[in-house]
């Protein structure tokens, strides 16, 4: 694969996993009347595609970065995703000080990720 590939795909992979596990987490919150043990079936159907995109995500990111960096890139992309997530999908309000907070534990994992 060019270097390049080899870069950006764990990445993309592990956005894509993040979506389906953020909707996995959380997407039955919208639909509370659903009765939980379907709530927790539904959930675990819809984690299967994210465990077949992080874990070779992984695996293939494990090639050029640490997993430090793996983990924290991930939790930095979790943060966003489960912002949009919340906004778009639950209508939830986006507070200042939820902002603020991601936004710091976003700089710790820059701080991971780019001073190594």
């Amino acid at each position: 694969m060019p270097p390049i590939v080899l870069k950006i795909a764990p990445w993309l992979m592990l956005v894509a996993s993040n979506i389906f596990m953020t909707f996995a987490w959380y997407g039955h919150l919208k639909h509370k009347s659903l009765a939980l043990p379907v709530a927790i079936l539904s959930s675990w159907l819809i984690a299967l595609p994210e465990y077949m995109l992080a874990v070779p995500a992984n695996r293939l990111g494990s090639n050029m970065y640490s997993t430090a960096q793996l983990k924290t890139g991930q939790e930095a992309i979790t943060l966003i995703v489960f912002t949009l997530f919340s906004y778009f999908y639950l209508g939830e309000a986006i507070k200042l000080t939820t902002l603020i907070g991601f936004g710091l534990i976003v700089c710790g994992a820059a701080m991971v990720f780019f001073f190594r």
